[in-house]
């Protein structure tokens, strides 16, 4: 335990770290791993990180939903968001987007389904039901207005 934080924690950031600056790995290896397989919190330490791979594409637009945006009264989906955007960004146009395909925007779309659920997860009883509802509609404007 160093400063409350099990040890076990700095130990998986500096296997991600160590993974993900070995010259074999590609960008698009690395795109997929943060977004496919990764915690949400590791890909949110790595984007803040001045040691994050600069091939990629970190920008972000929050939710970019008209009128309601990142968060609300009961929910606040910036950080899926931003994984969300890191996900289309980069494994969609990376190696000429030879990688996104139907499925894999699906499987993109779930993880931002599966992020916002979690954090629905941490929300007090009466917040959980309305935000897994804003969260179910974020899902499905995504699934209904990407591509391909």
């Amino acid at each position: 335990m160093v400063i409350g934080v099990p040890v076990s924690v700095f130990a998986a950031i500096a296997a991600v770290s160590v993974w993900m600056s070995s010259p074999s790995a590609s960008a698009l290896q690395v795109a997929e791993r943060l977004v496919l397989t990764e915690s949400l919190s590791v890909f949110i330490r790595t984007a803040e990180s001045p040691r994050r791979d600069d091939r990629l594409d970190w920008s972000s637009d929050g939710c970019s939903a008209p009128v309601i945006e990142s968060t609300g009264r009961s929910f606040d989906f910036t950080e899926a968001c931003r994984r969300h955007d890191f996900g289309y960004r980069n494994i969609g146009k990376l190696e000429n987007g030879r990688r996104w395909t139907a499925a894999m925007r699906s499987r993109v779309d779930e993880v931002f389904r599966r992020d916002m659920r979690a954090h629905c997860a941490k929300r007090t009883t009466v917040a959980r039901v309305a935000c897994r509802t804003w969260a179910e509609v974020y899902y499905r404007v995504v699934r209904a207005q990407g591509g391909p």
